[in-house]
């Protein structure tokens, strides 16, 4: 009885004991976590609390390091951005920027300086722009046995600086001697040859298809009131009490326009081998100028507006009414390049077709 009394005892003892200790595994029963199921879904969501769970807790070293990696990242992600942000985008901004519109303003100040300089360098005889060589008017005039180039003299029209050849054509019938151009008169602001000359403030011209290159070989084109110099409206109604004698029209100073009488001068040049009207006509113009006065097919502008027979006629007009009924009607003559036919006193022309024009010197 006392040997069942001392074992309750020291039972009651051990397991006080035990309970005070805690058992051997240094454990609390609520702190195990119990390993679950293989493939159960809780298993994934274990893992990964406790993997972030230490992780988060983890290593102060680990932290540090964890910690200085997000620190330094942020810095240099702060860092790059700023830089690119601020410097690199700006800069590139600024810098594109800057360049297209250096850029655009130096195409700009160069086209516009470029096309300000050709249109400077232009003047009124030649349109064709930079690189253009005027024409050698000298290719045309004669080298025979009557006429040769040093025959002929050059003066320069003040108003525009044109220079042109002349020379002295003497009849080889009465003596009679007249110094004409051996070129056509070029003077005058290009217009359209769809335009009629009307603007009186200024002397205007027609270059054959609105090109001035062509003004500058073959010489400028023109209605009658313009060669006169006189109102616009002279083309449609007479104008007889406004002509003068020796009138010189849009000749340039000391010079005057041609007329029927120097024409009959210069006809009567002292023609050796007959070679009638063909001694009239430059070399350039199926001629052989035998008489010096170089005519050159310039053709000439229609009443309509419209360009032909460059090349084919040389056509002028004479300070002179035609008379009759017809107000537009005015003294003219014309030379074909392949005709032989002399101009007659009484041929007609109209006043607002567009031709050449001669000019002979004041004695």
């Amino acid at each position: 009885m006392r040997n069942f009394k001392y074992s309750i005892i020291a039972s009651i003892i051990l397991s006080i004991a035990l309970a005070a200790c805690g058992g051997d595994s240094g454990t609390s029963p609520s702190d195990v976590i119990p390993d679950p199921v293989p493939g159960s879904p809780s298993s994934s969501s274990v893992k990964k609390l406790s993997s972030s769970s230490v992780i988060q807790s983890g290593d102060s070293r680990e932290g540090s390091s964890n910690s200085k990696q997000s620190s330094s990242s942020s810095s240099k992600e702060s860092s790059s951005s700023a830089k690119a942000t601020s410097s690199s985008s700006s800069a590139k901004i600024a810098s594109s920027s800057s360049v297209l519109a250096s850029s655009s303003s130096k195409k700009v100040e160069s086209s516009s300086s470029q096309k300000i300089s050709s249109s400077s360098s232009l003047n009124n005889d030649v349109s064709s722009g930079i690189g253009y060589k005027p024409y050698a008017h000298d290719t045309c005039l004669a080298g025979n046995w009557n006429v040769h180039k040093n025959d002929y003299k050059t003066f320069t029209d003040t108003r525009n600086g044109r220079s042109y050849y002349y020379y002295t054509a003497v009849s080889s019938k009465t003596g009679k001697s007249v110094t004409v151009m051996a070129e056509n008169l070029n003077i005058g602001e290009m217009v359209s040859g769809e335009n009629d000359q009307n603007d009186d403030a200024k002397i205007e011209r027609y270059c054959y298809y609105n090109d001035t290159t062509y003004c500058d070989r073959f010489g400028g084109l023109y209605q009658w009131a313009e060669m006169m110099q006189l109102p616009s409206r002279c083309n449609t109604e007479s104008c007889t009490d406004l002509i003068q004698e020796k009138h010189r029209g849009i000749c340039p100073e000391g010079w005057r326009l041609f007329t029927w009488d120097d024409y009959v001068i210069i006809r009567q040049y002292e023609d050796k081998y007959d070679e009638g009207i063909s001694g009239l006509r430059s070399q350039c113009f199926n001629g052989t100028n035998t008489s010096g006065f170089s005519l050159i097919g310039a053709g000439y502008r229609t009443e309509k507006g419209a360009f032909e027979s460059l090349a084919n006629f040389a056509i002028w007009n004479y300070p002179q009414e035609y008379g009759g009924t017809s107000l537009t009607i005015v003294n003219s003559a014309l030379v074909s390049k392949l005709g032989e036919e002399s101009p007659a006193k009484n041929s007609a022309g109209s006043k607002l077709e567009g031709v050449s024009i001669r000019c002979v010197k004041l004695e």
